[in-house]
């Protein structure tokens, strides 16, 4: 009964059955969303007339060309999990940062957000809090080689690290660390951005001139890869238990941008493309088990800029690839 509800859930992640007499996105699309499933529910944030742009700049995750090597960790399987787990409540010191929304704007970069998110994560966790930063999603996304505003390799950003990313806030926030980013929030992504833009250049200097870009730097390593190691969901969960949150990518439906609570699997629409996120735990609701996702499209979307996905049945291949680091506070001995 077990295996035949899952592929029933599974069907249902994985199957687009929309009406081709509806409008991806309209009022009308919306409501058919909620009246086929009643595990979450969708809401209107997107004018229809910008779908398109919406789609177009805000998803953006693409797949390595060739295999990437590295000496991946391996957890024991045999260590039990919690049923429930949260990132924030696990590390209280470093809650203001692992639930820290931010905002990518109109640009395909959330690749660059989840990579720098989830390292500021781990910095704060593996120095007990003592170094409280946010990396800079500038950084990231201008000067890693990774990609740009048209999307990104997520794990060729955490190679990158090796040589080291600056501090950075989000948009003319130039009291947190060296770089901000270059665009404003979205405000909900109606009527309050941009259109889609160009990459900015690598500019390797701080805001402040004053701030010296290479002393601001700080380095890590790729350390983990679930699905380089035949992974499994047990995997994912041991590594963010032990080293915190991770990223993930997963494959995005029309569907996905309308997301308001619950448990999202995809239902309706066509594939879009995909998008990165962070993972940073875990639980069960009406025996239905979940990851806890931080996204990157503002605090104002979602549960309160969070989702949660169905778990443990590789919803639109969101238990493929997570990506994780550890990192490396005496660099300069190492060099």
């Amino acid at each position: 009964m077990k295996s035949d509800a899952l592929l029933v859930i599974f069907s249902l992640c994985c199957l687009a059955i929309a009406d081709n007499n509806l409008i991806p996105l309209s009022d009308d699309f919306v409501k058919l969303i909620n009246s086929r499933q009643s595990t979450w529910r969708a809401e209107k944030y997107v004018n229809t007339k910008n779908v398109d742009i919406f789609e177009r700049t805000v998803y953006g995750d693409k797949e390595p060309d060739v295999d990437i090597q590295f000496s991946a960790t391996v957890h024991d399987e045999s260590e039990e999990v919690p049923l429930f787990f949260d990132a924030r409540e696990a590390w209280p010191k470093c809650a203001d940062i692992i639930g820290f929304i931010r905002d990518q704007s109109r640009c395909g970069a959330c690749w660059a957000f989840s990579t720098a998110e989830a390292i500021s994560d781990r910095i704060c966790i593996h120095s007990n809090a003592t170094i409280k930063v946010l990396i800079s999603s500038q950084d990231v996304l201008t000067c890693s080689g990774a990609g740009g505003c048209d999307g990104g390799t997520s794990v060729l950003a955490w190679e990158y690290w090796n040589k080291g990313y600056v501090t950075g806030g989000l948009f003319n926030d130039t009291n947190e660390g060296c770089k901000s980013y270059f665009l404003p929030p979205c405000d909900d992504h109606l009527n309050h951005c941009t259109d889609y833009v160009n990459t900015p250049k690598c500019i390797k200097k701080c805001d402040d001139p004053a701030v010296n870009y290479d002393q601001s730097k700080i380095y890590g390593h790729l350390s983990f890869r679930n699905g380089s190691i035949n992974g499994t969901v047990k995997q994912i969960q041991l590594e963010i238990l032990k080293n915190g949150p991770v990223q993930t990518t997963f494959t995005v439906y029309q569907d996905f941008a309308y997301y308001k609570s619950g448990i999202y699997q995809h239902v309706e629409g066509k594939e879009r493309s995909r998008h990165a996120v962070k993972i940073i735990g875990w639980g069960v609701e009406n025996n239905i088990d979940y990851w806890l996702i931080a996204n990157s499209f503002n605090s104002n979307w979602g549960e309160d800029g969070f989702f949660r996905m169905i778990r443990g049945v590789n919803n639109c291949g969101i238990e493929d690839v997570a990506n994780g680091g550890l990192p490396d506070f005496h660099y300069e001995n190492m060099v």
